[in-house]
């Protein structure tokens, strides 16, 4: 039902994940309500990164309501910051969201007080003192506000503004929002799974919207399920075979489980040698608690076929790591041994001083599992850097360096029209968000020549009126 005569106009504003995979932000204002879809960190980049610490660009205390699509930080992690200069609403989030944010914010939190002191005892920051975003407590506060919402269960978030939140098989708690206002009904696809995560159902399907704002991460290109696998195969082994160490940069929540579900099949087919592994992130192990404890209940997100076996997720001889001592001691370890370490590219975390420790050995190897912003070490990285700045210093890079796409989480080309071509009825418009310009262009032109709907890639801080 066409609704554009309504009274209320419905104005789009790109606050962020516009020509850039980060920070995700989307302000829809409506009948005098302001409603955020998503409050993420931008990454990446440092004039991305530099967009942080600039002045939101509405008052947080005169947002009505604030929705997240999923926990990764580039969706919520600045929640932290509107709360500090005066959001004192709700916001409204799955279950498992808040649960992973409960996790990941405070953990943000604490990293930025640590990178920030680490610059100001090391003296190579250009400001004095070095000041976080903001601190652990900022991110305990935020916490405060969480209103945790049901899958499928309509819900008004704000004066004559409804959203819906439906599975996009992303993460765990991962969803795609369905915001309905007196006069539109927006879809925010948030992180669009894939539809064989190996843990976790698919994405729903698209239920009925005029407006479609979707994510092109991997907009122009299409994932090698099986030529990836064998890179990593390939990788393990010609590591052990050196007696070296593989180092696993890796997001903290789901990519995690999803390298340790691998590991446990190649092992259990007798492709790899079992290796001690070591996984060194107190925040992806507060995670991989969540993900063993949903498999083992059966949570309607996972997988009927993975329910009550949450051994799929323990490919033997693990470790884990938790303390700062603990993580250093790895440091003195001889191979061969993996070492799953955050963050996933490499931006922060304790992977960086096991980077620091073994790019310079020839023996190891790097397995990159995700994608790689523009402007991170890991894309540095992938794209051959013979040297790498981490924690002040240049350090050479001798260690092989293999990528893995095929563990990402994120749909590809093909997989995101597939979700597409699930509505009911074409959307009047989409708009193509969360993804590197070319990548938002190059689906930009599929979705017009395959499905013949018009696109449109906004630009950062545009805003559209879409009644």
């Amino acid at each position: 039902m066409n609704r554009s005569g309504s009274r209320n106009p419905a104005i789009l504003r790109f606050l962020g994940a516009a020509g850039t995979v980060t920070g995700s932000r989307f302000l829809l204002t409506t009948g005098g309500q302001k409603v955020l879809v998503d409050c993420g960190l931008f990454q990446g980049l440092k004039e991305l990164r530099l967009r942080n610490w600039d002045p939101f660009p509405v008052e947080p205390k005169r947002l009505d309501a604030v929705v997240i699509t999923h926990a990764h930080l580039d969706h919520s992690g600045y929640l932290p910051s509107i709360v500090r200069y005066g959001y004192r609403g709700s916001i409204f989030a799955t279950k498992s969201t808040v649960d992973l944010c409960r996790i990941l914010l405070p953990d943000s939190g604490r990293l930025q007080e640590e990178e920030a002191e680490y610059a100001n005892r090391a003296g190579y920051s250009k400001h004095s003192p070095a000041l976080p975003l903001y601190t652990e407590q900022d991110a305990v506060q935020a916490q405060g506000y969480f209103a945790p919402v049901r899958f499928d269960a309509r819900t008004e978030v704000a004066n004559g503004v409804h959203a819906t939140f439906r599975s996009a098989g992303h993460i765990l708690g991962a969803a795609s929002i369905l915001v309905e206002t007196p006069s539109r009904r927006i879809l925010f696809s948030g992180d669009l799974g894939r539809p064989n995560h190996p843990l976790l159902r698919p994405p729903a399907p698209l239920p009925e919207a005029e407006i479609v704002a979707v994510e092109s991460t991997y907009g122009d290109r299409v994932h090698e399920d099986q030529k990836s696998l064998e890179a990593f195969t390939g990788a393990v082994v010609r590591t052990a075979e050196r007696g070296g160490v593989i180092v696993i940069p890796s997001f903290a929540v789901d990519r995690t489980e999803v390298i340790l579900f691998h590991l446990r099949t190649m092992v259990q087919a007798g492709r790899i040698p079992e290796l001690p592994i070591y996984v060194d992130s107190p925040m992806a192990l507060s995670a991989l608690k969540l993900y063993t404890d949903a498999i083992a209940v059966g949570d309607a997100e996972i997988r009927p076929e993975m329910a009550g076996h949450a051994e799929v997720l323990d490919p033997g001889l693990t470790s884990e790591i938790t303390t700062r001592e603990e993580s250093i001691a790895l440091n003195q370890l001889d191979g061969p041994i993996i070492i799953i370490s955050a963050s996933g590219m490499a931006t922060g975390g304790r992977v960086l001083h096991h980077l620091a420790r073994r790019l310079p050995d020839s023996r190891n190897s790097v397995i990159l599992v995700g994608y790689q912003a523009e402007g991170t070490r890991g894309r540095l990285l992938l794209e051959g850097a013979s040297t790498v700045k981490l924690l002040g210093r240049y350090v050479p890079v001798r260690a092989e360096v293999v990528s893995v796409p095929a563990f990402s989480v994120h749909a590809d080309r093909e997989e995101i029209l597939k979700w597409l071509a699930t509505a009911p009825r074409p959307p009047e418009l989409v708009f193509i968000v969360h993804g590197d310009p070319a990548a938002a262009q190059s689906l930009r032109g599929a979705v017009r020549k395959e499905l013949g709907w018009d696109a449109i890639v906004p630009r950062h801080l545009e805003q559209v009126r879409i009644d």
